[in-house]
């Protein structure tokens, strides 16, 4: 179906070429659009007319004015206010462009859905190519998958705002398959790489943040070389997503292919974590951890397990950040002034992390049923 916007576009063209008034109706005997109230014919009118098209084939009648008819996969009556010669050139020239139209969005409404199967990994490689040809779609060339996290009210005008960056339809392509996930596949040339690829994803946060007043997150996976791949690159950027949620939410770009120790934690079952956190932490729980000894050992990781510098940081006397560490070298047995032991230490607190997140993912998938 084409949009309002489109299709009061096309009749306000009609009315500055020919100078008449005119209206579209949809099959259900509706009006769509009209350039003014005198444009709309009476609705019975409308509908003896598709009665006779569905009887007769006939898409064209004079009456007290001239109907035309628009097939496709969703079909439209053009009513033009006159009956002379001028009327009916004008009704024709306004039907054609409107097949047109409707044949467009038909081939954009194909390419949305061979794209959003070629993501989900629904498709047979012959399937791949058959429609890949079918629909002009290269099958080689170099392209990345940005995911685009928002709001689900926000995200329209998301998808709007990245049409208005991206040759669309063309070389790139925007879908979703998922609410408050807008997907754009872009096409890169020879020589980008991933620094070009890092720039994208900047030019989208601030361009939303800027001109949409609108706040997301990017992720992007690997660089495809192929087609068939895109749906590996969609399912990186997916990882990378909840990635970044749990171990870096201050992150706006996220990039799969330095997600560090937390893509590894990610892949992890859960029966490995939760042997790895009673070893680590001797049967106590990560909450028991006083919130300034937390606070203390993350700037303390920050700082390069610099005492001084870290002191400085949280303005606290070096004695008493000595103090915090040893807490939780009571607690746990680990010096974390001691690499291997902060390492371990940190380790753990992002599997914490993970099975907290896993938990609450479980937790809201129940309520969904």
């Amino acid at each position: 179906m084409l949009s309002n916007q489109t299709i009061q576009k096309l009749i306000q063209e009609i009315r500055r070429i020919a100078g008449l008034e005119c209206s579209i109706w949809s099959q259900e005997g509706k009006c769509v659009a009209a350039t003014s109230i005198k444009a709309k014919p009476d609705a019975d009118s409308i509908a003896e007319f598709i009665a006779e098209f569905e009887h007769s084939g006939t898409r064209e009648t004079i009456g007290k004015e001239s109907l035309f008819l628009a097939e496709g996969d969703t079909a439209y009556v053009l009513a033009v206010d006159g009956t002379d010669e001028r009327a009916v050139m004008a009704g024709r020239f306004g039907v054609s462009h409107l097949e047109s139209l409707i044949q467009i969005n038909r081939n954009r409404m194909d390419k949305n859905r061979f794209i959003q199967n070629l993501l989900l990994n629904d498709m047979l490689l012959v399937d791949i190519y058959n429609q890949a040809k079918k629909l002009k779609i290269p099958v080689t060339g170099k392209r990345v998958v940005f995911l685009i996290k928002s709001r689900s009210e926000t995200e329209s005008i998301v998808m709007e705002t990245l049409r208005s960056l991206f040759a669309t339809g063309i070389k790139d392509f925007i879908t979703s398959v998922e609410e408050g996930h807008v997907i754009l596949i872009k096409a890169l040339e020879k020589t980008e790489d991933y620094p070009e690829v890092q720039h994208i994803a900047d030019v989208i946060v601030d361009t939303l943040g800027m001109e949409a007043m609108v706040g997301v997150r990017v992720a992007f996976g690997t660089i495809t070389e192929e087609l068939k791949e895109v749906s590996g690159s969609y399912r990186e950027a997916k990882t990378a997503l909840e990635v970044g949620r749990i171990f870096y939410p201050q992150k706006r770009v996220l990039n799969y292919k330095v997600l560090g120790i937390g893509r590894l934690i990610h892949q992890l079952p859960e029966k490995l974590c939760e042997m790895f956190l009673d070893e680590v932490f001797e049967g106590n729980a990560a909450g028991s951890f006083e919130e300034e000894e937390l606070t203390a050992v993350y700037t303390f990781f920050e700082n390069n397990l610099n005492i001084s510098e870290t002191a400085r940081k949280l303005y606290v006397h070096r004695n008493t950040l000595v103090y915090r560490l040893e807490k939780i070298q009571k607690k746990t047995g680990l010096d974390v002034r001691v690499f291997e032991d902060a390492m371990t230490f940190k380790i753990a607190l992002m599997v914490e992390k993970h099975m907290r997140a896993m938990k609450e993912k479980e937790h809201s998938s129940e309520d969904a049923i």
